[in-house]
């Protein structure tokens, strides 16, 4: 009879530094903790410091290292660098870059957290390769390390082994993605369900959200229909419905919306409901019907708001490619095809329309919304969505 022995632990080693912040170091540990109660192999933690000293935080809180950096060796399955203020000081120590770039070798895969990325590439680790690190640092990271490609863009970037987040928070997404890569979604939903998060961020997701991109409005109406629209995206948010509810005018409440947020109301609501379906369309199963439903918007194609700005009468434009020159439907001078928020939300976050291929660029086609056909009597192609 055999017996089959059981998996060794994988081993994280998490590298903290003077000035390290504490929320990088935490959110990792902790959800490689909730995960141990389902993964097989399970996690085996060590923050390790230099010389084993205490760490002490940006927050002024001390962490107790429970290993020393120099006595720290493989074969390890992770190795994460912690960010904080004390990035450029640690990214200087050439004791710790040499320890970091010796573990590395030694490890299955190599991460950091926020300006972590900068003792990453102080150790060569990021040459060459694509990386992310906290947006308030790209420029910095950039321009000390000409070698590395910086995009401050998504929340984390894996090139290779090598696998790099944005600022802070951003480590309980990487950790969540190291636990599915391991073990599968199911033990990484349970665990994002655990910490109480509010969704399981991919890793394009950008790091600045629109909720949060622009600032607070000081004004105290607007700031009120504001935090409306966002918690209950599925409400009736049009123009007068908003003026009622602020006890203003239409044209009042416009010009508070254009003095305060430099867009009208029906911009607004469209751009939070776009947001909100393009969250659900990535972190969910629902169908596209549910999706509408839930952020307000309609699928039917005469009813379908057409996005207005860039994606509406310009290029569509794909990352890395050469943009074409607007689609036009049928032949006919200055009809451009329209794209609805279905095809656009979609093509954002799932690509689920197919593609044909244009002159230097692709087209979207495929979907309903912007499906061309040929009437029986021989007419030119007529444009589904209208006009």
């Amino acid at each position: 009879m055999t017996r089959h022995r059981a998996a060794p632990p994988r081993v994280v080693a998490v590298i903290g530094y003077p000035d390290a912040e504490l929320l990088d170091i935490a959110c990792l540990t902790t959800t490689f903790d909730y995960a141990n109660r389902g993964a097989d192999p399970p996690y085996e933690l060590v923050v390790a410091a230099p010389a084993g000293r205490p760490i002490s935080c940006q927050s002024g809180l001390t962490l107790h290292a429970q290993a020393a950096l120099e006595r720290l060796h493989g074969p390890l399955d992770s190795v994460i660098v912690s960010g904080g203020e004390g990035h450029l000081a640690a990214s200087g120590d050439t004791r710790l870059v040499a320890h970091v770039r010796r573990l590395a070798r030694e490890s299955r895969r190599v991460a950091s957290v926020c300006t972590g990325a900068s003792v990453l590439a102080a150790a060569g680790l990021l040459d060459g390769r694509r990386a992310t690190t906290h947006w308030m640092y790209a420029d910095q990271l950039s321009a000390r390390h000409p070698a590395v490609r910086v995009d401050a863009r998504p929340l984390w970037i894996r090139d290779g082994v090598v696998t790099t987040a944005a600022g802070v928070t951003s480590a309980l997404d990487l950790a969540l993605a190291f636990v599915e890569e391991d073990h599968g979604a199911e033990l990484a939903r349970h665990v994002a369900r655990a910490l109480v998060t509010y969704l399981q961020r991919p890793a394009n997701q950008a790091q600045v959200s629109m909720f949060l991109a622009a600032p607070v409005p000081e004004h105290s109406l607007v700031r009120d229909l504001v935090w409306a629209i966002r918690d209950a995206p599925h409400a009736d948010l049009s123009v007068p419905a908003l003026a009622a509810r602020a006890a203003v005018s239409e044209r009042h409440l416009t010009r508070l919306f254009v003095a305060h947020l430099g867009q009208n109301p029906a911009s607004f609501v469209r751009g939070v409901r776009t947001e909100a379906a393009a969250h659900l369309l990535v972190t969910s199963r629902l169908p596209l019907a549910a999706i509408a439903a839930r952020c307000g918007l309609r699928l039917h194609r005469r009813a379908a708001p057409v996005l207005h700005g860039p994606v509406r009468h310009h290029p569509v434009r794909l990352p890395g490619r050469v943009p074409q020159q607007p689609h036009r439907c049928g032949g006919r001078p200055g009809r451009i095809r329209r794209i609805t928020w279905v095809t656009w939300v979609t093509w954002v976050s799932r690509k689920r329309c197919r593609w044909r291929r244009g002159p230097g660029s692709r087209v979207l086609t495929g979907h309903p919304a912007v499906r061309r056909t040929r009437p029986a009597t021989g007419a030119p192609p007529r444009h589904a969505g209208g006009g």
